[in-house]
């Protein structure tokens, strides 16, 4: 991990200060370093001192940076990783092109990488792209919601978490099964992810998250249990209905939001929310434990459990 800080704080000086500054920005800042973390113990199934892995681990680190950028233009976010946004501090446009920037500086990386790895981040790239444009337009109309919902998640989510795996195994030369079963757990990793994020969004309080909760409901934004709870998932009862009706209103009212947040808590979909993750984290384990039994392997189980856990 050292190395690949090491290339990724590398790749984003410049000759020129303002996009040398805007692209430290978020790579400064932090963050988990999820995907080169799983870029690196994927190599465990081959050969983890291939010279391809650390490049590899930067391009998904970059990509996701890059995606970060334009997120928080279309969101309007003013803060990102406890920092002021990037088009917040400068402005829209300089965070849209410090984006391309770093999705340039993670195609000149994959360049050396070979023709398979280009093909493979470029089709893990559409998916984004296209799991951002359903997102944005939503689900045409007779469509399943919940099934939309979730295909996006893939998409925008799991798409980048499955190349992760995809690179670290493919290139130490694991075997070809190997590469399929580690993507794909990957990709399951990355579904769980974010269904988690929707559970904490409403279940936990801000000391436990640092966010504030019911961030997404507030901002109108329809997660896992609130699907659930249009779908149907409840009672009938007065709450029930209650609780229908509020999510299909504008909930920046501090009161409606307090409502609905109390509601939705108690509300049998956030069971429902928490059966779905449990289901992705457990088809994501058992795919891992057909796998040679190294300490990688068993690093990656943990990250299923962690994804349960981190919920409560």
């Amino acid at each position: 991990m050292a190395e690949v800080e090491a290339l990724l704080l590398d790749c984003v000086r410049g000759e020129d200060p303002l996009l040398s500054d805007a692209s430290k920005h978020l790579v400064e800042a932090g963050g988990k370093r999820f995907r080169p973390m799983l870029v690196l113990l994927a190599s465990h199934f081959g050969d983890p001192s291939a010279p391809g892995i650390v490049p590899a681990a930067v391009v998904v680190e970059l990509t996701h940076l890059g995606t970060l950028y334009h997120d928080d233009v279309m969101d309007e976010a003013t803060v990102r990783r406890g920092q002021q946004s990037a088009n917040s501090r400068w402005t829209n446009t300089v965070a849209i092109l410090t984006g391309d920037y770093l999705f340039a500086r993670a195609s000149d990386l994959l360049a050396d990488l070979g023709p398979d790895a280009v093909r493979i981040q470029a089709r893990a790239f559409g998916r984004l792209v296209r799991g951002q444009i359903q997102e944005t337009v939503g689900p045409r109309p007779g469509a399943d919601q919940l099934e939309h919902y979730l295909q996006v998640v893939a998409d925008k989510t799991g798409s980048l978490i499955a190349v992760s795996g995809h690179f670290g195994a493919l290139l130490a030369g694991a075997s070809p099964q190997t590469v399929r079963t580690v993507t794909s757990a990957c990709e399951k990793i990355g579904v769980a992810f974010q269904l988690s994020d929707d559970i904490l969004d409403i279940a936990s309080e801000a000391e436990e998250s640092g966010k504030t909760p019911g961030t997404d409901l507030r901002e109108g934004i329809r997660t896992l249990p609130m699907h659930h709870v249009l779908a149907g998932v409840g009672s009938g009862d007065a709450d029930d209905v209650r609780l229908r009706g509020l999510l299909v209103q504008d909930l920046t009212d501090d009161a409606l939001h307090a409502e609905a947040l109390a509601l939705l808590r108690a509300h049998p979909a956030m069971d429902r929310a928490r059966a779905d993750l449990h289901r992705w984290s457990d088809e994501a384990r058992r795919e891992l434990l057909t796998l040679p039994e190294i300490p990688a392997r068993e690093a990656l189980t943990h990250l299923c459990d962690y994804v349960i856990t981190r919920t409560g």
